[in-house]
């Protein structure tokens, strides 16, 4: 009953790719992906072990992602794939892992976090750069959920939103 219950509650959501959201898909998650995402989440006792979950089920649900469109081939940052069909900025990150973490949401499956509006950082003009945002209920601190720092299927960088918006990277923490 679970796994019919869950591909109903989410059959399927949009994400987009080749930089900037050029490209938008479709894609359908099955109930073993969702069942694996669930099982991160729900045991989580706090929020700072419900954030770990995250990062880890933005990578599956990335990964899953992968297999339907060619976000497969994506890399992490941009220099690293560039002209490659699937390859994603920021914008399309961020994109994707608010609509990851709002399907997560929708299941019920976050029980210390709300998801907001992903947020951009323009430490220098020409420098602007994207992520996907949720914030702690019990203190309204937030975070910034980055996934454009790694390759496809990689658990994504959560990280208190003050750190992100300084510029600090994964290999800082």
């Amino acid at each position: 009953m679970l796994c019919s219950v869950l591909a109903a509650h989410a059959e399927e959501i949009s994400i987009c790719y080749n930089y900037g959201c050029a490209i938008a898909a479709k894609v359908n998650f099955q109930a073993n992906e969702l069942s694996a995402a669930r099982k991160l989440l729900l045991p989580a006792t706090g929020a700072a072990e419900e954030r770990e979950a995250v990062s880890v089920a933005i990578g599956l649900f990335e990964a899953a992602a992968g297999r339907q469109t060619p976000t497969s081939a994506d890399k992490g940052r941009n220099v690293n794939d560039d002209g490659v069909d699937g390859r994603m900025d920021c914008i399309d990150e961020s994109a994707n892992a608010t609509a990851y973490l709002h399907l997560l949401e929708g299941l019920g499956w976050l029980t210390f976090h709300r998801v907001l509006e992903p947020l951009k950082r323009a430490p220098l003009l020409v420098n602007e750069h994207w992520a996907a945002r949720i914030v702690e209920k019990k203190t309204g601190q937030e975070f910034a959920v980055d996934s454009w720092f790694f390759d496809n299927g990689q658990p994504a960088f959560v990280v208190p939103l003050e750190d992100w918006l300084a510029g600090t990277e994964p290999n800082e923490k």
